[in-house]
């Protein structure tokens, strides 16, 4: 079991941005003091729910500052880049890094990100597939031409090449992709990748969404048991109750200040959740207590679901020295229950 991070850089209400961007920097150095496989990190556009708005300039910092930690983005919003400019820079990562770095991409949202970057609603609604496609083009091919409904452009050389990595098996940069519906679930299973699931699903539905995956994956000739990974919330404490505490008071109005300042980009209403109800339901789906729960509850997720991979939120207090400690905790107390 690979346990990593998942680093949002999220501004909690009464803090400043470079604040919350510290904290996400400190949170990965810890990681890796702590043992923690991984980090991944969030990319959001114009809201304080995360002000980290690169993934992959985070992620090269990150690269840069550890040794041995891999770090990947989750997600880095494809709709609102080309597709080879961000395999540029994920080959750039994977080579510089000594294969450390994994790329992650989504869709997104409806949100007014595709008015600024020039996308457009159909970047989002249709033509996520055909980006996705010349993304892993890009990754893997040495010359690459494009004659799509989006994108159009003669051939051109792939430099730097990710296969030319000097450590490594000679392939390029993993590539995940964010699932968060059967259609999605089927377009990465076509294809081969892994998926990341959100935190705000429980493990019935992430096992049915890896079934469908293994279904899929199996008729398209693929392999149907890709290392998916798990988001989550983890608060380690002594008492349960404590750490259910810790986020019940920081987490309601980060999610409200955040949740609340998304715009769409074409006016149509979006109903968003009670953050309360919200941070309720994390602490019940995810490791949010003590350790011996927390390795329970994380077993307990692989064992109905086959995942053995998992990114868990650890910055839901909001604060720096308890962000610290929590990822110690999980190092030192949660990963040899795991064994």
């Amino acid at each position: 079991m690979r346990v990593g991070a998942f680093v949002l850089a999220a501004q909690f209400p009464g803090q400043g941005q470079g604040e919350a961007l510290h904290r996400a920097v400190r949170t990965a150095e810890v990681a890796e003091e702590a043992g923690l496989d991984s980090v991944w990190l969030a990319e959001h556009h114009f809201v304080p729910y995360g002000v980290c708005p690169s993934a992959v300039t985070l992620a090269a910092l990150l690269l840069g500052r550890t040794r041995r930690l891999r770090v990947g983005t989750a997600v880095s919003v494809l709709p609102n880049t080309h597709p080879v400019a961000l395999g540029e820079q994920a080959a750039l990562l994977h080579l510089t890094s000594g294969g450390r770095f994994t790329l992650g991409v989504g869709r997104g949202g409806p949100w007014v990100d595709l008015e600024v970057f020039g996308g457009g609603l159909d970047s989002y609604e249709k033509e996520f597939p055909e980006g996705l496609d010349l993304l892993r083009r890009w990754l893997s091919e040495p010359r690459v031409a494009a004659a799509g409904e989006r994108y159009g452009f003669r051939e051109v050389a792939v430099v730097p090449r990710p296969s030319e990595a000097l450590d490594g098996d000679g392939s390029g940069p993993e590539v995940i992709v964010a699932c968060t519906s059967p259609a999605s679930v089927r377009l990465a299973a076509e294809r081969g990748l892994p998926m990341l699931l959100g935190m705000h699903c429980g493990d019935e539905d992430k096992a049915e969404m890896v079934a469908l995956y293994r279904r899929t994956a199996a008729a398209a000739g693929r392999d149907p048991h890709a290392p998916h990974v798990s988001a989550g919330v983890c608060q380690l404490a002594d008492r349960t109750a404590d750490a259910r505490e810790a986020l019940l008071k920081a987490m309601p109005g980060w999610l409200k200040q955040g949740l609340d300042a998304h715009v769409t980009v074409d006016g149509r209403v979006r109903a968003m959740r009670d953050p309360v109800a919200y941070t309720e339901l994390l602490c019940e789906l995810h490791p949010v207590g003590t350790a011996r729960l927390a390795a329970n509850r994380l077993a307990a997720t692989s064992e109905r679901t086959g995942i053995t991979r998992f990114a868990l939120l650890a910055e839901g207090s909001g604060d720096l020295a308890a962000t610290e400690e929590n990822v110690r905790r999980l190092g030192a107390e949660v990963l040899p229950r795991l064994g």
